[in-house]
């Protein structure tokens, strides 16, 4: 009897270890639920200066953009001459939601010398809206809710779908599925765009 009560207690102790340890955050690991830390105005203010067609965007921070694919396509156009990261997704992609902070933080870092813009596809406006209020971005989202812009600009079925474009408008690389973190999207975005 003696023997099983202490192996009892020595099992509720490890499990209470378990059980702290479980719901410890892991120091320096990104959130994949909302991230109110994310100061969308302070982002703003750190991109300040930055060329005019890269400004434009940063003024538009946030904002589901109308327009369909021929305002995507001219958008792009503005944006020769720089790299730009599209990303394609959708407010109930759940990977999307655990990516977002990495494109907060390298859009935010990166936002003077790299140009940024999201695709928002298959949603309604009113789960879009919601989605961004609580996962800001310092850069637009062009509506897609029939999935046109997304089918010419991220033809691959997966959410999410992140592309980038060279200097020249070209197609440098798509990755497909989420970023784990926000060193990894920067380590796609020097391998792809060479920048670093």
């Amino acid at each position: 009897m003696r023997r099983t009560l202490l192996a009892l207690v020595a099992l509720l102790a490890l499990a209470a270890v378990v059980a702290v340890g479980l719901t410890q955050a892991d120091e320096g690991a990104e959130s994949s639920g909302p991230s109110p830390a994310f100061d969308l105005e302070r982002a703003r203010r750190d991109l300040a200066g930055a060329p005019v067609p890269l400004a434009s965007l940063h003024d538009q921070a946030n904002q589901l953009l109308p327009g369909g694919e021929k305002a995507f396509r001219a958008r792009l156009e503005s944006l020769r001459g720089h790299p730009v990261v599209v990303n394609k997704w959708a407010s109930w992609c759940g990977p999307c939601r655990a990516e977002f902070p990495a494109f907060q933080r390298q859009a935010t870092e990166r936002g003077k010398e790299i140009a940024f813009l999201g695709i928002d596809s298959g949603d309604t406006r009113g789960e879009a809206r919601t989605f961004l209020r609580d996962y800001p971005v310092p850069f637009p989202s062009y509506e897609d809710p029939d999935g046109t812009i997304a089918k010419r600009h991220a033809p691959r079925a997966y959410f999410p779908t992140t592309v980038f474009i060279d200097e020249r408008g070209r197609t440098a690389f798509i990755h497909q599925g989420g970023y784990a973190s926000s060193q990894a999207l920067a380590a796609d975005i020097d391998r792809h765009l060479g920048r670093g």
